[in-house]
């Protein structure tokens, strides 16, 4: 069921736990004394009993040879990995488990609606196991879920001390459970009704300047909209450009071919369109620092590449789909302005507008977007009458818990990745990195790859293009993926199915990828 207008109390105290949590592990100290104690800290982390530095590993010739060594001198690397892939292989069947809760709900009306006596305790376990698999087909919860397996195994390894101590070596590398933190307040802000009021007026200009119907928009959300993600971070724009897609599009009723190649291509360019500038993109953020990347960098080596691949993949899937976009510009008008009657004033959009670019400017500093966070939800409040669907809570929350549980699963995943991009030449580098998005977040490639020694720069660039252009394959793929597909999955019947959308986002991901590399 989907939490709407929350009230203030509850969200400031969902928050302040956050914030207490995070502040007491000193993650966001900036004095000399607190810097002194995360160093002591990373330096414990690099003795803690798992994982192991990967410099600690003995050396091997080959790639097999390597993971057979490393294996055999930590068991326990198969067993993470292996939870890993399950976990993965979840994902892929997570509809099989929607239908059997389905099931289940169906079989009991039908006892009841036949007038069969069923007990009071049989009827309860009927709606807990129901409930059980609804939430074992949420994607957001899966990597959740398999913490559990993870845990347990950690800690009959290794011991609680050691569980506890590699969750605070994650909590001290600020890089990997701020991101979490950060994609909740970004979706929360932007989800609000002013902000894509908004966000509709700026990509509205770009359709009415090309027609304004139901094409036009098509057009305009997919160019425009992946591209603000350079500046308002793809959490934001993924989620403003499913919103504008559900109103304008999905509503509509599309075939479900256009709903998936509309899915795959939104998710594809989000992940290429937030390369222009270097503090947008997860799999950027997490290099920036130790290449030493810059804005300039970025646009004159990624940024104009992946603008290009979008233009290009947008009017592929035109050109495709443009008998049935036609149509549909015939049932649109009705639903053309989703904001008709509902007069926002234009310092409530300003204020909406300046507090998420506040957060955006804070992304580094997870204290003050938190307390903006916090005058957000006060500012809200006083303007509930102008907020009209109020802040939906569930789906940030779900995705934050989705990346959390990532960050953990992923940095388990370190001894096998390591030796497998360091095998790859550049230019085999860009196929695997490609490959390894589609079933780890690219952020978590990326990251691992600014910790191999000697990369050279055709390889940096190459281990990052690739991440990029593979950023649609797979909800996983992505950090912002979760956070649009959450948007838009009451569209898709059963949920949205790992193999379609694979299908979908191949062309675009095909044609992005083809810039990056020979461009």
């Amino acid at each position: 069921m989907e939490l709407k207008s929350p009230s203030y109390a509850m969200c400031a105290r969902f928050l302040l736990l956050i914030v207490f949590l995070l502040a007491g592990s000193d993650v966001f100290a900036l004095d000399s004394g607190a810097a002194a104690k995360i160093e002591y800290s990373m330096e414990r982390a690099d003795v803690l009993s798992y994982p192991p530095p990967l410099s600690a590993y003995e050396r091997a010739d080959g790639v097999c040879a390597t993971l057979l060594s490393r294996i055999r001198e930590q068991p326990f690397n198969l067993f993470a990995s292996a939870v890993f892939i399950l976990a993965i292989l979840h994902t892929f069947a997570h509809r099989y488990f929607v239908k059997l809760s389905e099931k289940l709900k169906l079989r009991l009306r039908e006892h009841l609606g036949r007038g069969e006596s069923i007990s009071e305790s049989r009827r309860d376990f009927s709606f807990f196991m129901s409930g059980l698999f609804h939430m074992l087909g949420e994607v957001e919860l899966i990597f959740g879920f398999w913490l559990v397996p993870l845990f347990i195994g950690f800690w009959a390894c290794f011991g609680w001390q050691d569980l506890g101590a590699y969750l605070n070596s994650l909590m001290f590398d600020q890089r990997k459970f701020v991101e979490p933190v950060f994609v909740i307040v970004v979706m929360c802000m932007a989800g609000t009704r002013p902000v894509i009021h908004a966000s509709a007026g700026f990509v509205g200009l770009f359709s009415k300047a090309i027609g304004g119907g139901v094409a036009s928009w098509w057009i305009a959300i997919l160019c425009i909209g992946p591209l603000l993600g350079s500046f308002v971070t793809e959490p934001a724009a993924i989620t403003i450009c499913a919103s504008l897609l559900g109103a304008r599009f999905y509503s509509l009723n599309p075939s479900k071919k256009f709903c998936y190649a509309t899915l795959g291509l939104l998710l594809a360019a989000v992940s290429a369109g937030g390369t222009l500038t270097h503090f947008s993109a997860p799999p950027v953020l997490m290099v920036v620092k130790a290449w030493e990347w810059d804005m300039a960098f970025m646009f004159e080596n990624f940024g104009w590449k992946a603008a290009l691949g979008i233009f290009a993949s947008v009017g592929a899937y035109f050109i495709i789909f443009r008998k049935e976009l036609k149509r549909m510009g015939t049932l649109g008008k009705a639903h053309i302005s989703p904001e008709s009657g509902r007069h926002i004033p234009i310092s409530i959009v300003v204020v909406h507008l300046c507090f998420l670019t506040f957060a955006v400017i804070c992304l580094h500093q997870p204290v003050l977007f938190l307390v903006a966070f916090f005058f957000f939800l006060g500012f809200m409040e006083l303007t509930k009458k102008y907020q009209y669907d109020g802040m939906g809570l569930k789906s940030p929350i779900l995705v934050g818990m989705f990346l959390s549980a990532l960050v953990i699963h992923g940095g388990l995943q370190a001894w096998w990745i390591e030796p497998v991009l360091m095998a790859m030449g550049a230019n085999s580098l860009f196929g695997i990195s490609v490959f390894l998005t589609a079933f780890n977040d690219n952020a978590a490639i990326t990251y691992l790859a600014s910790l191999v020694p000697d990369f050279s720069d055709s390889m940096k660039y190459m281990v990052v293009a690739g991440a990029v252009a593979g950023g649609g394959l797979t909800v996983i793929a992505n950090a912002p993926n979760p956070a649009g597909i959450a948007v838009l999955k009451r569209f898709f019947k059963g949920g949205v199915s790992p193999l379609w959308l694979f299908l979908g986002a191949a062309l675009p991901t095909a044609i992005i990828s083809a810039c990056l590399f020979f461009l």
